[in-house]
Parts: structure tokens; sequence; C-alpha cells
């Protein structure tokens, strides 16, 4: 039961932040995007769907798929449970997730002086965002047939 609601949890915020994936997908973000209030809106909107997607993995997800596999401790760190994940080639590298987490904290710090970095930071986003995803599905696929 408790799995199932990571599961809903998690499918939910993917179910937007696609949405928004798509929107940002055709901005120009070579112009200002923090012009026009609904790209401010939508741009917003993915980096809290994309932070919550990481947290919810993080917190929860990773600790139930080790639980079913009989290989988690309450008391491991994240770098262990990231060589556990890479172990059953859930992810390539522990270096994507911690690429993963450098990049959510990256678009999460809003500075004023650092609109590029953030715009960099959106099309990284964009691009690694498949990435999660898959690690995602394949964690889920194992998690629906246990």
């Amino acid at each position: 039961m408790i799995v199932k609601k990571i599961l809903d949890t998690i499918d939910l915020n993917f179910s937007r932040a696609d949405e928004y994936v798509e929107q940002i997908s055709v901005m120009d973000l070579s112009k200002d995007p923090f012009e026009d209030i609904e790209n401010i809106k939508t741009i917003d909107s993915f980096i809290y769907r994309f932070s919550k997607i990481q947290d919810m993995m993080g917190e929860k997800l990773f600790p139930a798929y080790l639980t079913a596999l009989e290989e988690y401790s309450p008391s491991m760190p994240l770098i262990d449970i990231l060589n556990k994940l890479e172990k059953f080639k859930i992810i390539d590298s522990e270096n994507d997730w911690k690429y993963f987490r450098k990049l959510r904290n990256i678009l999460t710090h809003e500075y004023p002086d650092n609109e590029d970095d953030l715009i960099q930071g959106i099309q990284e986003a964009l691009i690694v965002y498949p990435k999660v995803k898959a690690i995602y599905q394949a964690i889920r696929n194992y998690l629906s047939k246990s």
C-alpha cells in the first residue's frame, strides 16, 4: 500500500511535469523567457515538479525498491543507496544522480543576477529529465510486479 502511494504520487508529478516540458520545449530560451509571466509560471512549475520527483525518488522510492530486494537498511547513507542502484543497473553511475541533484539545486536557488545560469540549468534539466524518468520506470516496473 505504501509503495502504491509512492508510485501514484510520482506518477502525478511526472504527468504534470511532462506538460511543462512540452511547453518549455517550444519557448525560445535564447530570448529572455522571464519577461513573460506565463513563461515564468511554466518554468517555475517545471522546476517545482522536477525537484519534487527527485525528492520523492531519493527519499521514498529508492528505499522502497531496495527494501523489496532486501538490500536496504534505514541507516544507509545516500551514497550507499546509489551504489546499490548502480549495482542493480538502475542507474548508470552514482555520479549521474549526484549531477541530477546538483542541477536541481541550481534550479531551486533563485538569484536575480544568475538568469544565464538558470536558463542553462533549465536546458540541462530538459536533457536529463528523460533519464530521471527512465530510472523511475525501471523501478516502477519492478515494484509493480512484486
